[in-house]
């Protein structure tokens, strides 16, 4: 029997398909942690307090991913109600120098990282005698140096702990061992240079395996640059330092005043508009946050609308259709026929579906498609 999937119900991830990401927010005590992760959930479940340590377990929260076109595409549909996709951050404690070596609760801390898709480091970028810094100074090159030869040291030891336990297999001949062998020799020898584990060159038909690893210096690492409010516009100089750093790391960089996060979160949504505005700021730092982690991790998005609601997906790029289908539910990706699918700027201009397939917009695509940014998606299946 085959069925047309107009809007699906399904609201947890069943498959192990990517629906958001888990960011990791790191950096030193006191350098704005919780008061970002504070203001991005809209809770108070971190407590923040100038002392190092405040947060001693992981706080996790989740926030909905400002999208335009969602609304837009609910408004065309009627749609009864709209679902963003979404968000995972995870407050993770203050490290400090020693951390590998369990300083600090070092530990417990590093554990909490593996387990996320992306790191944002939050620098602190402003002074302010009033807020101790853990090392006396404020300088944010010194302190991403720190936290990154932590965790460089911890991905050391783990893949000694790791070669060690592989001596049997390897003996036998174990063809996966031989290969996790290879793939950690070659994570340590460029760390052992002094480079992360994301700067190994590895070959595509290895990447799922070295993914597997989960060491801590192959996930991808967005620098957030904590600035105070005069400079949440333009940046400072410490921020220039961060750009510079990042540029050279291959990594990603947007700057947020914690402080203008935390205000605009007391506020309603008009008068956090209008506060914007005063303070010179096109967009929340939430949405430059988002933005930013998802060109990190070169996530996209696909919608599905209809009259009972319109959703927001969250792949990978490069996903064809199947595996997207197969987001919503297992069974959708084994069962695949086809993707009646349409662009957003051609479902808005068309004014919606029926428009779209009046004027030849809507487009059947089969399983070598590749989803794209924006596609407004039915797909056919047989169950």
């Amino acid at each position: 029997m085959s069925w047309f999937v107009r809007v699906p119900n399904q609201r947890e991830n069943q498959n192990g398909y990517l629906m958001g990401f888990k960011t990791g927010i790191v950096g030193l005590p006191n350098v704005g942690k919780s008061t970002l992760f504070n203001a991005l959930t809209r809770t108070a479940a971190a407590q923040a307090a100038n002392f190092p340590f405040c947060t001693i377990e992981p706080n996790v929260g989740e926030v909905a991913v400002p999208d335009v076109r969602l609304q837009q595409l609910a408004v065309i549909s009627r749609s009864a109600s709209v679902i963003p996709a979404r968000m995972t951050f995870v407050d993770i404690a203050g490290l400090v120098k020693g951390a590998s070596q369990g300083e600090g609760l070092g530990n417990r801390f590093l554990a909490s990282i593996r387990e996320c898709d992306a790191i944002a480091h939050v620098l602190r970028c402003f002074d302010d005698d009033d807020v101790t810094h853990v090392a006396g100074r404020v300088n944010p090159v010194e302190d991403a140096e720190t936290v990154e030869t932590e965790l460089m040291l911890a991905d050391l030891e783990s893949i000694e702990k790791r070669r060690t336990n592989l001596v049997r297999k390897l003996k036998g001949n174990d063809k996966d061992a031989n290969l996790q062998e290879k793939l950690l020799l070659c994570a340590q020898e460029v760390l052992q240079k002094g480079w992360p584990a994301r700067t190994a060159v590895i070959p595509d038909e290895d990447r799922k395996a070295w993914d597997r690893l989960q060491l801590l210096t192959t996930k991808p690492v967005l620098y957030v640059c904590n600035v105070d409010e005069a400079s949440a516009a333009e940046g400072n100089e410490f921020s220039a330092q961060v750009a510079e750093m990042a540029a050279n790391h291959g990594a990603g960089h947007v700057v947020i005043s914690a402080a203008i996060e935390q205000e605009m979160a007391r506020l309603e949504p008009d008068e956090a508009l209008m506060f914007l505005k005063e303070m010179g700021l096109k967009e929340a730092g939430l949405d430059r946050l988002i933005r930013a982690g998802y060109a990190l991790l070169k996530l996209q998005t696909y919608f599905t609308s209809g009259p009972r609601e319109t959703r927001a997906w969250t792949v990978p790029a490069g996903t064809a259709a199947p595996k997207a289908a197969g987001l919503i539910h297992g069974d959708f990706e084994r069962g695949f026929i086809r993707a009646e699918t349409i662009a957003f700027t051609d479902y808005i201009a068309c004014n919606g579906e029926q428009g779209s397939r009046e004027k030849g917009r809507m487009r059947a695509e089969g399983k070598a498609y590749v989803v794209q940014d924006g596609d407004v998606i039915h797909f056919l299946v047989n169950t």
